[in-house]
């Protein structure tokens, strides 16, 4: 199952990218329905941040999306350069126990990693040529609520 929603993602993914960002922004609703596919079903989107922060969604290089479902949180970062890059997404509960994460190099995605108690669960995401050499460095722990 988790093979047949990956290929879906990255098909959809992979159209976007080749027919670029301005297409990618037309068809961003269809790109976060198909990515909550691979978090699996029951997923909602809760929040898709741009990365670097303060970037116009346009020109982003990666965007993070948090979706919550099944009583457990989820999140993928996605790729939106259309090349292999090092990622890194790692998130754990608020006392940075159980934690999750995926690295290494991916052209389309890193994650899903999951959380079972995600009230201000700390977020780590990272992006870049390599491990020493990121353009994306993001930690926040309020990307999923603290309620």
């Amino acid at each position: 199952m988790r093979f047949l929603n990956l290929v879906s993602f990255l098909s959809t993914t992979t159209l976007a990218l080749t027919t670029g960002l301005d297409e990618r922004h037309a068809n961003e609703n269809a790109l976060i329905a198909r990515a909550a596919t691979v978090c699996g079903s029951g997923y909602k989107l809760q929040d898709a941040i741009p990365l670097p922060e303060g970037t116009e969604p346009s020109m982003r290089l990666a965007t993070l999306y948090s979706y919550q479902g099944n009583g457990k949180g989820c999140l993928i970062l996605d790729n939106n350069v259309g090349e292999s890059q090092y990622m890194y997404l790692r998130v754990c509960k608020y006392d940075d126990t159980n934690c999750d994460k995926d690295s290494g190099s991916f052209s389309q995605y890193a994650g899903p990693v999951y959380i079972e108690s995600f009230a201000c669960a700390p977020v780590v995401a990272k992006m870049g040529d390599s491990s020493s050499k990121l353009y994306i460095d993001f930690e926040d722990e309020y990307v999923f609520p603290c309620n």
